[in-house]
């Protein structure tokens, strides 16, 4: 891979395709640097219910971007295509290839679209929103929305606080709706991406390795996981982090409002689900190595990124 531009590998896939084994088998032959697109291992303390790579594994081939969120504080798209674009100059910079792996496709496509130069977070006049938001409730905030940039809220769901308090954040720091800002082209970052994905050519042995993988999570401790969380006193279900798929439920459970089954079912449904959403997204993509992800040959992968 020679390029006056920095360069990087993409490897995407649904969840549970097993994007993190071929990362790190691709870490421990070249010199590969390896950066997490995953919007729930940024958080701290989540790990069971992320599938979160081991310490053994981080270890022996090191992941940028996991483990730099406390659960209570918020991450952006925006927050994730800044940190990642300098991380892929400072790896090419070193003489190492960046390989980004995970399955967060807002986060792919932001890097490789690029973004708009909407107004950064500001902290003040975002405490003043959260404060309106438990004061007020969601609903409120979505019709201060609607009145002051109808175009976004007419694309936005009456219950996603974090989309709402951010076009309000943005309007209030500039004067101008989020839908005006959008107007604007983005910019594309000066990267050369080449993109390898794990497919998935059936689902059903893919949603049995989904339920057996959370059933694997319950063994593990997720349950006790989330408890501590819970225990912290400073999170709910209106954070982003705890509306993580398995999180959101296992919190529902120990509200009461699930039982222990139906808990169990939800999550897997809704991992399925995202399952789903994650293979729609990557089929649109055009001239990459697809890869069999129940079983492929390793030779080709290095074949492929090497010669091509």
């Amino acid at each position: 891979m020679s390029s006056p531009r920095p360069q990087a590998i993409l490897l995407m896939g649904a969840t549970a395709t097993g994007k993190t084994d071929l990362a790190v088998a691709l870490a421990e032959r070249f010199p590969v640097e390896i950066i997490s697109v995953d919007s729930a291992l940024i958080y701290q303390g989540m790990d069971i219910g992320t599938a979160k790579p081991d310490r053994d594994l981080l270890q022996r081939a090191p992941h940028f971007l996991i483990d730099i969120v406390d659960p209570a504080d918020s991450w952006s798209v925006w927050d994730f295509v800044g940190a990642a674009t300098r991380l892929i100059d400072e790896i090419n910079q070193r003489g190492h290839i960046p390989v980004l792996a995970g399955g967060t496709m807002m986060y792919f496509n932001a890097l490789e679209q690029g973004l708009h130069e909407l107004p950064a977070a500001d902290q003040v006049v975002r405490q003043s929103l959260e404060q309106e938001l438990e004061q007020k409730g969601l609903e409120a905030l979505y019709q201060q929305l609607a009145m002051v940039d109808p175009v976004t809220s007419a694309r936005l769901k009456p219950t996603d606080p974090q989309r709402i308090l951010r076009a309000l954040e943005v309007f209030r720091i500039s004067g101008r709706p989020m839908s005006e800002w959008l107007s604007v082209a983005s910019s594309r970052p000066a990267i050369d991406f080449k993109s390898v994905i794990l497919d998935v050519p059936e689902r059903a042995a893919l949603h049995q390795r989904i339920e057996q993988r959370f059933q694997l999570m319950l063994e593990q401790g997720f349950e006790q996981e989330v408890v501590g969380l819970r225990r912290r006193g400073d999170l709910s279900l209106e954070m982003p982090s705890m509306r993580c798929v398995g999180y959101r439920q296992m919190w529902m459970y120990l509200d009461g409002n699930l039982s222990h089954q139906e808990m169990v079912n939800r999550s897997v449904v809704a991992t399925r689900q995202l399952a789903k959403r994650q293979l729609t997204w990557l089929r649109k993509y055009q001239d990459v190595l697809r890869l069999d992800y129940r079983g492929y040959s390793f030779d080709d992968v290095c074949h492929y990124l090497l010669l091509n």
